[in-house]
């Protein structure tokens, strides 16, 4: 309404002439409303593994189903592609990044690193595995959420620093948002025990729903913020 009352201050006193301009700016300012109000939601590819696709868990409670409820409870305007694939490394996520990013597809999260982890990779080809995934993203203007992983203490604390240290620094050097650790709203919570009886499968590996909704609740907002990157 700022924006009609500013249209007739300046044109509502200047004659015939003035009206006339008046009516075509009104007329325009509509369509682009219309256009605005139909855009279809941006479409956001989770290009991840198991802990994306949902590994465990029935379709609903799913990780990209749980926070497509999310985005839609808190009325964002986003739809979640479904882009992981169980066992994927960062290696198979670079492998199938371009024809996960189609024409539709307007923003990406991306969760990859944990089969890297399992595997014991080097932490140098995850990083530069993660960041031919960005440099792909980047070429087509699509905006990022990159989700960190952290390495067990097991590997060493050489491997552990090495490995934490790929998802902040990319993040940095691409200027994608950020989610520190996928599993970390968890861990966060309550001592490895108890996250384990609460919010993990039996395998000790994926979270269940109930563990899956307390990710969404953490990282929904980040989502929030990548589609709002992506409608500017």
């Amino acid at each position: 309404m700022g924006f009609l009352s500013n249209l007739l201050q300046k044109y509502g006193a200047a004659g015939r002439n003035g009206k006339h301009r008046l009516g075509l700016l009104v007329k325009i300012w509509v369509m682009l409303w219309a256009t605005a109000a139909t855009a279809d939601p941006v479409r956001i590819a989770a290009l991840g593994d198991s802990l994306t696709q949902g590994y465990g868990l029935v379709a609903q409670n799913g990780f990209t189903a749980q926070l497509q409820n999310w985005l839609d409870t808190h009325e964002i305007e986003a739809t979640i592609v479904n882009a992981g694939v169980s066992g994927d490394t960062s290696a198979g996520g670079i492998s199938r990044v371009d024809w996960t990013l189609t024409p539709d597809i307007g923003a990406m999260i991306v969760t990859l690193g944990g089969n890297d982890l399992l595997r014991g990779l080097s932490p140098d080809l995850t990083r530069a595995n993660l960041a031919g995934i960005l440099d792909a993203a980047k070429a087509k203007d699509i905006p990022v959420l990159l989700v960190g992983m952290q390495a067990p203490g097991n590997y060493g604390a050489d491997y552990k620093a090495a490995f934490d240290g790929i998802y902040s620094d990319l993040a940095a050097d691409y200027d994608t948002l950020y989610f520190e650790g996928f599993l970390k709203p968890l861990t966060d919570l309550a001592p490895w025990g108890q996250v384990l009886t609460q919010y993990m499968q039996p395998d000790g590996i994926h979270p269940n729903a109930a563990g899956v909704a307390l990710i969404v609740e953490a990282m929904g907002p980040k989502v929030a913020e990548l589609a709002e990157r992506a409608g500017n």
